[in-house]
């Protein structure tokens, strides 16, 4: 869209190009056989054009690159670089020519001029040249403002602008879900397993250079997206990581929290920010783009008030056979408990020790290691239960069934757990 502020000639002419690969030539080859009426002219024609493959004009792709002919389309993360050149039309030399640059957006207006000074003077039949680049961090609307000052040899001082208006499209459509691990000793743990959908929605392949999860000053990540083959990792995608129009990508990420932050109960509680992810693809002849998301986060699972789990806890132990396991007891509540520890046996498990003992105090946020000594009665996998927390200060009881799983075996008969 070009539209000129005012309708007077003007001594100076301002072209404004958008700067882009180009792209290769395609022709729309017409063939016959040689027994129909026109013969081998279509061939012979094809042959003498310049634009084909010579030996294989039938082939749509020229050896000839295309400029481009209008803005095109514009995405999201990619650099728009446009050449501005204001010309001296006139007989006359212009002096103080200021050529300014604006790129307006729905929530910005930014400066893209590489100069801000104005040249002294413009002769007859010279120009101005200039390059700007910007890239682009909006989607919608975007009008380039080129605005060009001037006085001339009569000391009239002039002003005119043109408005250049494009679009900015969606290249990616980005979805994340987030799971939480589960492990044998507990529950849930601090781990979390990201998953990113990735979908291409632009009419035209993608080389995904790199997609890359940067977590956030909490957490550890391990990315999930490569095969080990000896001492080096494949990518699941194989060599040449191409997305195509509409295809969808899914790319997985394990975090783990930093040890100073997993050994602080109430530090990662509620919402907690996991990082963002840092996209770079290439499209037609090696146009680079990249986008950045926002902050991903998620909600930490609920531990209550308190969170037990079990450090250390044998695979398999024997029938009737005393076992010791560790548990650890955290304190994820904002105040000071005062714990006592029951020990209830179950109709396979059985506890070894004094029930009811006290555990003494324990502050916000810290922990302590309970080694205990238990044994089960009964063949199979069997569920470690029957513990139970209590705080005096408050009254309130915590009970713990289905802690972990053991194999228990007799160790004079076959078994199979």
């Amino acid at each position: 869209m070009d539209v000129n502020q005012t309708k007077q000639e003007h001594l100076l002419a301002l072209k404004v190009m958008r700067l882009t690969k180009p792209t290769l030539f395609t022709n729309l080859p017409v063939t016959c056989e040689d027994r129909d009426l026109p013969g081998d002219l279509f061939s012979q024609l094809m042959r003498d054009d310049p634009s084909t493959i010579k030996g294989a004009e039938t082939i749509m792709l020229g050896e000839m690159l295309t400029l481009p002919q209008n803005f095109g389309n514009i995405f999201l993360g990619e650099t728009f670089s446009s050449y501005i050149s204001v010309h001296n039309d006139s007989n006359q030399v212009v002096k103080d020519i200021l050529v300014k640059a604006d790129l307006q957006t729905s929530s910005q207006r930014l400066n893209l001029s590489a100069s801000n000074s104005a040249v002294a003077e413009l002769k007859p039949e010279c120009c101005i040249d200039d390059v700007i680049h910007h890239e682009v961090k909006e989607i919608g609307t975007h009008i380039l403002v080129c605005a060009v000052s001037y006085t001339s040899q009569f000391g009239e001082k002039l002003y005119f602008r043109k408005f250049f208006k494009f679009q900015v499209l969606k290249p990616l459509d980005v979805k994340t879900k987030f799971y939480n691990a589960e492990s044998d000793l507990s529950s849930v743990t601090d781990e979390v397993f990201l998953e990113a959908q990735i979908q291409n929605i632009t009419t035209s392949p993608m080389f995904m250079e790199k997609v890359s999860l940067e977590p956030s000053m909490m957490y550890h990540v391990t990315e999930l997206n490569s095969v080990a083959h000896g001492d080096q990792g494949e990518s699941t995608f194989g060599k040449m990581s191409y997305l195509q129009p509409m295809d969808t990508r899914q790319y997985l990420y394990c975090l783990k929290p930093k040890q100073e932050y997993a050994e602080k109960a109430g530090v990662i509680k509620g919402v907690t920010v996991i990082g963002k992810l840092d996209i770079v693809w290439k499209t037609n002849l090696g146009e680079r783009g990249r986008l950045q998301t926002s902050q991903l986060q998620r909600m930490a699972p609920g531990y209550g008030d308190i969170r037990l789990s079990l450090e250390v806890i044998p695979d398999t132990v024997n029938l009737e056979e005393p076992f010791d396991i560790i548990c650890k007891i955290t304190n994820c509540s904002e105040r000071t408990m005062d714990l006592l520890l029951e020990m209830c046996n179950t109709s396979s498990v059985h506890w070894l020790g004094i029930s009811g003992r006290q555990l003494g105090k324990l502050t916000p946020g810290s922990s302590l290691l309970l080694p205990l000594t238990v044994f089960s009665s009964v063949q199979g996998l069997q569920s470690i239960s029957g513990l139970r927390l209590t705080d005096t200060f408050l009254k309130r009881t915590y009970e713990y069934d289905d802690i972990a799983q053991v194999c228990v075996i007799c160790p004079f008969i076959s078994n199979d757990c």
